[in-house]
């Protein structure tokens, strides 16, 4: 419980006590200021204020709240005609009761009729049927009126406000519960994403590296037995293999540890992209020209690898499926984006048929492009050869800090 609360209840408690409080001090100056007064007529006062304080602690307010301030301020204004100090403190019950449990225009009736019994007892009775005292006890009863109008009305706002505020501090603390709740779900959420983003990054990584890898040892190891009795020719497959399974061994534990293709390593993107054309010319026989455009920057590593990964896939398509006898990649460099174009004079195929589908290979290409916010676009027709565009966005690489 804040201060605040605490000083609402301890007002909360003041307010019910008051009434009782302002008839004590009424009823005590009452007989002390009236010695001459009979015992009589003192028993009768105390007898009134006794009804006083048993109306307000047993009558109900929920039920009838009209009756009940009622027979308040009747009681006021008999005792008030008594004696004026009734007048003067347990007449304020009226003004607090009557804007406390009476509702609109009632609240204002029940404090006028109030104003009206005590005024009447400060003036020593009903006012004398003269312009000057009609026009005196009506100025009064109005003033009165209207200060207890105004500090109840400011009251009751403040009120609202405090209430608005103890609303809002609930739903702000609320939300702060459903917040720490959602959190919670969304770091599960982030935790999970993480380890499916991790699993598909190493299914790429794999086909990217030990799939090709193997998949090229398995077509030198074959060459390697079809030329039985061309020795030369079969030790160079097998030195390609040997070389293939080096690589692709090296390449197998970079991608555990996240690192990047290893011909980024000592050079930029287009020899890189050089190199790896070169090495698969050599090893499938088939003529791949590299050629670059626009003015070459260096890209982020995350770009420069999704474009290499992407030309090798490319290329170890054409080496599968294509049977091509040329095969062309073009880099280009843009204001805005970097693509890479490869195509190649093969035997094409129907991209519809595979647009749901296809192989590993488009899948994994696409998800690197689509990861940066690229685009990959498949052109192809039986007999007319593959043409694939990678398109990423040109993200510089960031200066070393000094």
């Amino acid at each position: 419980m804040t201060r605040l609360d605490r000083w609402e209840r301890r007002l909360d408690q003041y307010v019910a006590a008051a009434p009782y409080v302002l008839l004590a001090v009424s009823t005590v100056l009452s007989l002390l200021t009236e010695e001459r007064e009979p015992w009589s007529q003192r028993l009768v006062t105390l007898g009134l204020a006794a009804l006083a304080a048993g109306w307000i602690a047993l009558m109900p307010r929920g039920g009838a709240p009209a009756l009940y301030v009622t027979g308040l301020i009747v009681l006021i204004a008999v005792l008030s005609n008594r004696e004026v100090w009734f007048a003067s403190f347990f007449g304020f019950t009226g003004f607090l009761h009557s804007w406390q449990y009476l509702r609109g225009k009632w609240r204002f009736a029940g404090v006028t009729a109030t104003a009206a019994a005590t005024v009447a007892a400060y003036s020593g009775g009903v006012p004398e049927p003269t312009p000057a005292g009609i026009l005196t006890y009506l100025f009064f009863t109005g003033a009165i009126v209207a200060g207890v109008g105004l500090f109840s009305f400011v009251g009751e706002v403040t009120a609202e406000r405090s209430a608005e505020r103890k609303k809002t501090v609930a739903q702000l603390e609320e939300a702060m519960r459903e917040n720490a709740g959602l959190h919670a779900q969304l770091l599960v959420q982030a935790r999970e994403a993480g380890v499916m983003d991790e699993r598909q990054r190493m299914a790429g990584e794999i086909h990217d590296t030990l799939a090709q890898g193997l998949t090229g040892i398995i077509t030198q190891l074959q060459a390697a037995t079809h030329a039985k009795g061309q020795e030369d020719i079969r030790e160079r497959h097998l030195g390609n293999a040997m070389r293939l399974a080096k690589e692709s061994l090296a390449e197998a534990r970079r991608s555990i540890h996240a690192v990047g293709p290893g011909p980024l390593e000592s050079a930029p993107l287009p020899a890189a992209l050089a190199e790896v054309a070169a090495e698969w010319s050599d090893l499938n026989g088939v003529r791949a020209d590299v050629t670059t455009t626009g003015t070459v920057r260096p890209m982020h590593p995350e770009v420069e690898e999704t474009l290499l990964r992407t030309a090798q896939e490319a290329l170890a398509n054409v080496a599968k499926h294509a049977g091509a006898g040329r095969v062309g990649l073009t880099l280009s460099y843009m204001e805005d984006v970097v693509a890479l174009d490869v195509r190649d004079d093969g035997a094409g195929f129907d991209p519809e048929r595979v647009r749901d589908g296809g192989g590993f290979g488009l899948i994994s290409m696409r998800k690197r492009v689509t990861r940066l916010a690229g685009t990959l676009e498949v052109e192809s027709e039986p007999g007319a050869g593959t043409a694939i565009s990678a398109s990423v966005p040109a993200v510089l690489r960031e200066a070393p800090r000094a």
